[in-house]
């Protein structure tokens, strides 16, 4: 299997992480508060990452030496910035423009990355976006124009939105700045810092860590299935992927996270019509497209 390959599949297994991470995410911060729950996750993700580190952790402060600056920066806005706004956002706003404000995420990615990267965007890669965008919102309003002309801002959208820039610029900059590091050691450093101001941050919100107490099995069975599988493995398998794809192509596959969403929602028992199996395949259409690069295309890009 080639590296371009693996990375697509990889990015795949992420974005069924994450969208399953929707649902269980929203349940979490039901019973406790965003940022206790985000520093829960995230530091239980942090010690699984340093365990599958441990044949390669002598490689770590080297990694860490040479890119510092950057890793803090990455901890501060790609680890604490997006999952703490994230949760705290699903508190205040409904899913539906969640997943909307979230959908945008490709585009607000790409155009950072032709400003800082001086990515070109060639016009596949502008149409499949489209193409893709269209499908997330087929799916999230079930194809229904009301549910989409009902859509209003309120201050969990602005939370969302902020984590949604975040969760761009945290690809663009990995892409541009990182140097002499593996994803691994990158993802294991910039979890370790992310992880520790948010526990910190936890420690400031009302009733924080008491929230985490006494609640049912469910709720930290939760927490470790999203520290494991959605933040652990997912960070580990998004940064290679923006090693072998770029951050444009990498974040056009985050289209299919709602449409993961749609089908957990289908297996515990939420009908589905088929305007949003529609919406699923213009999805996966449109980021067949853009991942359908020329040769020409590809020699310019080189």
């Amino acid at each position: 299997m080639s590296k371009s390959l693996l990375a697509v599949v990889m990015v795949i297994i992420t974005t069924f992480f994450w969208g399953t991470n929707f649902n269980a995410g929203k349940l979490v911060v039901s019973h406790i508060m965003p940022l206790t729950a985000s520093a829960m996750r995230y530091v239980l993700a942090a010690l699984v990452l340093l365990a599958i580190n441990l044949p390669h952790l002598k490689l770590l402060p080297g990694a860490f030496k040479n890119n510092m600056v950057i890793f803090i920066l990455l901890g501060v806005i790609g680890v604490a910035g997006f999952n703490g706004l994230f949760l705290l956002g699903l508190k205040y706003t409904s899913p539906i423009n969640g997943a909307l404000i979230m959908a945008t995420n490709p585009l607000i990615t790409t155009l950072l990355a032709v400003l800082v990267l001086k990515e070109p965007i060639h016009l596949h890669h502008r149409i499949g976006m489209l193409i893709s965008l269209l499908g997330v919102i087929i799916v999230i309003t079930h194809g229904s124009w009301d549910a989409l002309s009902h859509f209003r801002i309120n201050i969990g959208d602005g939370i969302i939105f902020a984590a949604n820039f975040c969760w761009a610029s945290y690809g663009v900059l990995n892409r541009r700045y990182v140097k002499y590091s593996s994803a691994l050691l990158t993802t294991t450093s910039t979890m370790l810092l992310g992880a520790a101001l948010l526990v910190l941050a936890a420690g400031f919100e009302p009733h924080g860590y008491a929230s985490a107490l006494h609640q049912p099995w469910y709720i930290y069975a939760l927490i470790v299935y999203m520290a494991i599988g959605g933040s652990a493995f997912a960070y580990l398998f998004w940064n290679y992927s923006i090693e072998q794809l770029g951050p444009s192509r990498t974040s056009l596959f985050f289209n299919l996270v709602p449409v993961f969403t749609v089908l957990v929602s289908i297996i515990t028992g939420t009908p589905l019509n088929g305007l949003q199996l529609f919406g699923g395949a213009l999805v996966i259409f449109g980021v067949f497209i853009s991942m359908s690069v020329s040769q020409k295309d590809r020699i310019q890009e080189v």
